[in-house]
């Protein structure tokens, strides 16, 4: 039974209890009876009117109640002109603004974060408290190779994909720069917030590819250039010097002038050689800018593996061409992408050794034309995966380690992206996709 409910059956009893003993004691006086029943009906209708004034704040309580129930911060109370009701929606209606101002806010950066999120480069995913992916943007998506929608409810170990892998590694509160793909490079930070008191973590992996790349190329170009001004000099003044000597070797007795002859056509020529050595140091920062043509690429390689035929007939390496979609006619700089081949070409030939198959497969990959020269070499150690891009790395005995750098750099003057795979038991893949 409500409140109401108590107080009107009182207020009814009580009018009740009066009247019944007016009539009782004041039968004899009708006009007396007549009088008190007259008091007792203005007196109900007095506690009626008290009774409705008392009860109304506990009405706009509720119907406040109900609203904040419901999240309803549209409506406030008009003043009634009752000072005590009048403060307590005065109240009211401050909190109500406040609420409804906090809530606006509330969605709008919450719309504001959604929109940078999606629009973030940076690739972002936010986990639920069972370490399911709750949230993650295109970028993270493009990078795990699948749309956000697929991602969601899954776990990074469930996705199977070097990128996972390397992100389901990191520890809370730590980041890492890890290698992708052999050559794209991504810092990767894992950290947590709180919400409704428990901790929930996400991972935000930013790509610093071209920006180290940059930093790598000022840095070698630098050091490339001071190391060719020193040894160039060096070598001219001490090559001239020596072909000097050579003008008094009429002087040496006969017993030594052969001796003599050889032991300075030996260092002329290792002078030579050095010179070379360094040469192939320069071409890489003297790299022209492409100018772009029309180039048939099918017709580029086949030109390629007929230079290279003698050397892969005496190593008895084979040649397959697989062609699943033409590649047809490329717009690049024919020289330096035939010298780009070229270097891959020779790295497949000599990760082969002997008795081999180097299989060039035109194809396509994100929709995009593109080439792939595989090799049935042993690949790279599990360890040097990383490393094959980087400037100076070579796993060849006498290598200089500029090949790969070579083909680097003149990949990325034409803007074609490219990766180099090598996974146990299967081919080392070089994939260019052709823009």
């Amino acid at each position: 039974m409500s409140l109401r409910t108590k107080f009107v059956g009182y207020l009814l009893v009580l009018h009740l209890c009066f009247a019944a003993f007016a009539v009782f004691a004041l039968y004899d006086h009708r006009i007396w009876m007549l009088a008190v029943e007259a008091f007792l009906i203005a007196s109900f209708l007095v506690a009626q009117r008290i009774y409705r004034s008392m009860f109304r704040p506990l009405e706009l309580l509720v119907a406040g109640a109900e609203m904040i129930k419901d999240s309803d911060f549209s409506a406030t109370f008009r003043e009634i002109g009752q000072a005590e009701m009048d403060q307590l929606i005065a109240v009211y209606n401050r909190m109500i603004v406040t609420l409804r101002e906090e809530r606006i806010r509330f969605e709008e950066q919450n719309y504001f974060l959604d929109r940078l999120l999606r629009a973030s480069p940076a690739g972002i995913i936010t986990f639920d408290y069972d370490g399911r992916i709750d949230l993650a943007n295109s970028a993270a998506a493009v990078l795990l190779g699948s749309t956000p929608g697929a991602l969601a409810g899954r776990t990074l170990d469930e996705l199977r994909m070097p990128p996972a892998a390397a992100v389901a590694g990191i520890p809370v509160g730590e980041s890492r720069v890890v290698t992708l793909y052999s050559r794209r490079r991504f810092k990767c930070s894992r950290s947590e917030f709180h919400y409704r008191g428990f901790p929930r973590s996400f991972v935000v992996i930013e790509e610093l590819t071209e920006e180290l790349r940059r930093s790598e190329k000022a840095a070698y170009e630098k050091l490339i250039r001071v190391m060719s001004h020193e040894v160039n000099n060096s070598i001219g003044a001490a090559t001239s010097l020596l072909h000097s000597c050579l003008n008094y070797r009429s002087q040496i007795g006969e017993d030594d002038r052969q001796d003599f002859e050889d032991a300075l056509r030996v260092a002329i020529e290792r002078m030579a050689h050095l010179n070379e050595f360094m040469r192939g140091f320069a071409d890489v920062v003297r790299l022209p800018s492409p100018k772009f043509q029309s180039c048939d690429l099918q017709r580029m390689l086949e030109n390629i593996a007929l230079l290279m035929k003698p050397e892969c007939d005496r190593r008895r390496i084979r040649w397959r061409w697989v062609i699943e979609s033409a590649p047809g006619q490329v717009r690049a700089d024919p020289g330096l992408l035939e010298q780009a081949f070229v270097n891959i070409i020779k790295n497949a030939m000599e990760a082969i050794g002997q008795e081999g198959c180097i299989t060039i497969r035109f194809t396509s990959r994100q929709g995009k034309p593109a080439v792939v020269v595989e090799d049935t070499g042993p690949g790279f150690p599990p360890e040097l995966k990383d490393s094959p891009f980087t400037p100076f790395f070579s796993t060849k005995d006498h290598g200089q380690g500029i090949g790969l750098t070579m083909v680097q750099e003149i990949l990325n003057l034409h803007g074609f992206d490219f990766r180099l795979e090598s996974e146990a038991g299967e081919p080392t893949r070089f994939t260019i996709l052709l823009t």
